[in-house]
């Protein structure tokens, strides 16, 4: 059994694996429809469940939704960031299915950005009632940012392979904007979340470079929501996302963490009524 310590919105589980490892993770469960399976939330690198929780989890909850949001080990007030440059792809999929497993049923998994492709790691061990990839790293992993990081910001790109940290990559506020959002967010709100990102999993970013790729699995319906401006997965990368999995993405005009970009509401509203649906693919493509 897993050992919870509820607080008013968080509960701290104890990890599957032998790595003392406790998972911070924010819910919001009053008011719940039950006929809807849970919601769980998982951010992507250098954010943690934080990134959910300025108004994104609340909007999907008043519609009648059990919502969860965890950080990865490493992340947020999750333990384990001592370990984190050592943490692999696999332990990270683990802290899902323990928070998973913990739910009163299997759940809805959202994943954006390196959180879908955590996501797509899941649906190979197991099927979902639904997954959500919200601008999310596609099954071949992360090879082609990568390139791009290297043209784009070559000396963010140096100093992380260096000194075997990402970090360097979101160091400066100048850097998180270029990155994460469009123009029209606030330099005041890039401050802000800007300061709460953390360092990733050098071991993990090495899986997802050519260590540990996804092999796509069907079974589990899926959503690909992409932003329009996305400077780390482009609209043609979600489009090839949802290809894969038969279906069609729906996109939006904002830039990639699209649960703090302005019009983030349409993209909360987007998924509670795909859950609300019963979970249907948007689009069946012809093989």
């Amino acid at each position: 059994m897993v050992a919870i310590r509820r607080r008013e919105n968080e509960a701290m589980l104890r990890s599957a694996e032998q790595t003392l490892a406790r998972l911070e993770v924010i819910s919001r469960n009053q008011g719940v429809d039950d006929r809807h399976p849970p919601l769980l939330f998982v951010h992507g690198a250098w954010h943690g469940a934080w990134c959910w929780d300025r108004g994104f989890l609340d909007r999907v909850a008043q519609q009648g939704f059990e919502v969860h949001a965890m950080s990865l080990r490493g992340h947020g007030r999750s333990e384990g960031y001592e370990r984190l440059r050592t943490t692999r792809v696999r332990d990270f999929v683990a802290d899902i299915e323990e928070v998973a497993d913990s739910l009163r049923s299997q759940p809805v998994v959202i994943g954006h950005s390196m959180g879908g492709f955590l996501t797509q790691k899941l649906m190979e061990r197991r099927r979902l009632p639904g997954a959500v990839l919200l601008a999310s790293m596609p099954p071949n992993g992360v090879a082609a940012f990568v390139g791009k990081l290297i043209r784009t910001d070559p000396v963010g790109a140096l100093q992380a392979n260096l000194k075997l940290q990402l970090k360097p990559v979101v160091s400066t506020s100048d850097r998180v904007k270029r990155l994460f959002f469009s123009d029209v967010m606030s330099d005041a709100d890039v401050d802000l979340y800007a300061a709460q990102l953390g360092d990733e999993a050098f071991l993990a970013y090495l899986d997802m470079l050519f260590g540990d790729l996804c092999t796509p699995a069907q079974g589990t319906p899926v959503l690909v929501l992409g932003a329009e401006s996305d400077a780390i997965f482009a609209v043609e990368t979600q489009k090839r996302i949802a290809a894969t999995y038969g279906t069609e993405a729906m996109l939006f005009p904002m830039a990639h963490d699209m649960m703090l970009e302005p019009g983030w509401e349409s993209v909360a509203d987007a998924i509670a009524n795909w859950v609300r649906e019963g979970c249907r693919q948007r689009v069946t493509l012809a093989a």
